[in-house]
């Protein structure tokens, strides 16, 4: 099943490309995005393509194996979007696009723990046993109770921060807690204690109690808002006069990061190409209701 990439048009149109052009797509992913920049961006255009995940960049030679040596790929985390160029020799560049988003197939197809609705490792790490860093079943099986209740407030905004790290820290001392079941049991044991439910019922409908638990984990294992905040100054220098930078996030921790930026540095080095994030039409939520989520922010470089 290839990924289905959200906002296509908007970022086609956003990144107001031309023939020739040279552009670097930060997360490849399965190459929705790069096939479509690189048909308009034709023969003489190149795309750099970049993602942490090895089976990621498989998968993408796969679906732009026609391009053949338009483009580049590196496996390696956009955070070192500099030095990625500057070995590759791709500066300076006309456009560059980060979907900080998570690839269906990543999640749904990896084995590493993405997902509360499967019975896998709590591994979480974008680039797989290939990764360097700490595992999320590390994480809940190292951190004190007072650590654990930050990460799920701080990156998962969970209202049940604290009660949810007190009953893993329980949890852990009777048997490690190492696969997705294990953590999804421990969260709806909370949230059926706190909403006084039948301790034996699944949950049914609404946002699943795991939801967020399972996306503060993924933030701290992968550092991603650090790698947000490393990544976007780089660009400017990257860029040439006029080129432009697209974002897309999906939380609101990661927009307000970009937000921020771009407002710190509008009319100075660069200048908002939307002040208002595009999100996606409804004929395109019909057909990937994920998108609902999707904010897209544009920036170009003076």
């Amino acid at each position: 099943m290839r990924h289905i990439p959200v906002l296509i048009k908007e970022v086609i149109e956003g990144l107001k490309l031309k023939s020739g052009d040279r552009i670097v797509d930060c997360t490849l992913g399965d190459a929705g995005h790069s096939e479509e920049i690189l048909k308009i961006i034709g023969p003489k255009g190149r795309l750099l393509g970049i993602d942490a995940d090895p089976e990621a960049v498989l998968r993408a030679k796969q679906y732009l194996y026609d391009f053949g040596d338009q483009v580049v790929y590196e496996r390696d985390n956009f955070t070192n979007l500099k030095k990625i160029l500057t070995a590759n020799k791709f500066a300076p560049v006309n456009g560059i696009l980060a979907d900080l988003g998570w690839s269906t197939p990543q999640f749904s197809e990896r084995g590493r723990g993405f997902s509360f609705e499967t019975d896998e490792p709590l591994d979480m790490r974008y680039g797989g046993e290939l990764a360097q860093g700490e595992t999320a079943a590390n994480i809940l099986k190292n951190c004190s109770e007072d650590e654990l209740a930050k990460i799920f407030k701080d990156f998962g905004e969970e209202k049940f921060a604290r009660e949810i790290a007190t009953a893993i820290v329980n949890a852990r001392d009777t048997q490690p807690i190492e696969r997705t079941t294990q953590l999804t049991e421990i969260v709806l044991q909370v949230y059926r204690a706190k909403l006084h439910s039948d301790k034996e019922i699944p949950w049914v409908g609404g946002t699943h109690p795991a939801t967020q638990i399972f996306q503060a984990l993924r933030i701290a294992v992968n550092h991603e808002l650090d790698v947000v905040k490393q990544f976007l100054p780089q660009v400017m220098e990257a860029l040439a006069s006029g080129g432009r930078l697209a974002v897309i996030t999906f939380h609101s921790l990661e927009d307000r990061i970009v937000k921020q930026y771009f407002q710190k540095i509008n009319n100075k080095t660069a200048r908002m190409v939307n002040k208002k994030p595009i999100t996606a039409t409804e004929e395109e939520l019909k057909n990937n209701p994920r998108a609902r989520s999707a904010k897209l922010r544009i920036i170009e470089k003076i």
